[in-house]
């Protein structure tokens, strides 16, 4: 599948499904963020940025988006742009990319002085969505170490 198809299909499935399972803490995993960093590492810093961001301005005007439009399209941009350098191995490289991702977007909500960011979000909501997109990520190693580019066959 390309990624022109997959990272609409992965925001709405993150805005429809993921966001609405009640997991406990009511936090979600962020498959957005891990499919960039998918995408970003088996296709270079320039793709990934560029994905990263298409695929966080997806997310910024997909409703109930209740935040500035950009915000998370520069947080995604910057993680699609650090995944596709890399930052040593394929873990460290999602590891970093999974607490990045939600840290520079309550970080560009705390600049831009965002109501809805506060303290109890940085210290409830934050860690939670790592957590719950850590566990997931494995996947992304897996698909990353298989040596192939998404949307191609073997």
């Amino acid at each position: 599948m390309t990624p022109l198809l997959l990272v609409p299909l992965v925001v709405l499935a993150q805005v429809v499904l993921v966001n609405r399972v009640p997991l406990p803490g009511g936090g979600a995993p962020d498959l957005v963020l891990l499919v960039v960093t998918w995408l970003a590492m088996t296709r270079g810093p320039a793709t990934g940025a560029l994905l990263g961001f298409c695929a966080g301005l997806l997310v910024d005007i997909m409703p109930p988006a209740a935040h500035l439009m950009g915000q998370y399209a520069l947080a995604l941009a910057v993680v699609g742009y650090v995944a596709g350098r890399g930052v040593g191995s394929p873990v460290a490289t999602i590891v970093a990319c999974v607490l990045l991702g939600p840290s520079l977007a309550v970080a560009l909500g705390l600049l831009i002085s965002d109501p809805r960011v506060t303290f109890t979000t940085l210290v409830e909501q934050v860690p939670l969505t790592i957590a719950y997109t850590m566990i997931l990520s494995p996947v992304v190693l897996w698909a990353t170490s298989r040596g192939r580019e998404p949307g191609y066959a073997t």
